[in-house]
């Protein structure tokens, strides 16, 4: 192959074929979140040696974010967040609903590193909590860098007026479970319609919340809880089909990491 042909490789490389999405299984029906179960939370690490990290890693997630242990900073400034529409799916994982955006949907940068969007999904309940305190829903937003590292912004919801960009994820919801596909097309979805409403916000390092529980992912957990209705959170987990009421992974072990909380300097509240 000339260099010419390499050069042409390369850049097919480059800007045709997408970046891997985050390092979560696909197929979740291999473990469960039952924790009497032999498959459940404090066995994941047993069921393939990849997922030992599940069992024996030292910064899991979730957390509670506790007080005692928040330092409260102004120098991590406000969530660099440069989101664009982009072409979705909805997958049904096994235990959860997730929204792949196809190609990415934009950018946040942390630490001078760019992370591509590459999905979003929930859990029931809340997996972090806050101070002891567990809420309702928490969405995730994954994403993952060009050298494959992660970062996941988290949003809280508890139990109150519905939430518009569920709202709008409605029709598509109820359609996969009543039809109980695997996979649907959803078109294009705006992560922009996403609403955060706080600049505060949680940073800590932890994992993965579901096998294979990998670490060194940069969490970020908007500080605000919003509000999402009761029949949203129902039409989520009846779409999933596990019989499960809920897919929220056990608190694990803050050992020796802190939790920065970011306050903007001007420190108003939201």
């Amino acid at each position: 192959m000339d260099n010419k042909s390499l050069l042409f490789f390369a850049l097919f490389i480059f800007f045709c074929v997408p970046l891997a999405t985050s390092q979560e299984v696909d197929d979740e029906r291999e473990f469960t979140y039952d924790v009497n179960s032999p498959n459940g939370p404090d066995h994941w690490g047993d069921i393939h040696p990849e997922w030992s990290m599940c069992n024996n890693g030292d910064m899991q997630s979730p957390i509670d974010l506790t007080h005692e242990r928040v330092q409260m900073t102004s120098e991590l400034g406000q969530l660099d967040k440069d989101y664009k529409s982009a072409n979705t799916t909805l997958i049904n994982r096994g235990h959860d609903m997730m929204l792949r955006f196809i190609g990415g949907a934009g950018n946040i940068h942390i630490n001078g590193t760019e992370y591509q969007l590459n999905q979003a999904h929930w859990h029931t309940p809340t997996e972090h909590t806050i101070n002891g305190q567990r809420f309702n829903l928490e969405l995730h937003l994954v994403h993952q860098s060009i050298d494959e590292k992660v970062a996941v912004v988290g949003v809280l919801y508890k139990i109150g007026l519905p939430d518009s960009f569920l709202t709008m994820m409605e029709p598509y919801l109820k359609a996969l479970a009543s039809t109980r596909e695997v996979e649907k097309n959803v078109g294009i979805i705006d992560p922009r319609q996403i609403k955060i409403g706080s600049r505060k916000y949680y940073r800590y390092i932890g994992s993965l919340t579901t096998p294979p529980c990998d670490q060194n992912v940069t969490w970020t957990i908007v500080r605000k809880v919003r509000t999402a209705s009761r029949e949203q959170l129902r039409i989520i987990r009846e779409a999933v089909h596990d019989e499960a009421d809920a897919n929220a992974r056990p608190l694990q072990p803050l050992n020796n990491r802190w939790v920065k909380l970011y306050i903007p300097d001007d420190d108003e509240t939201d």
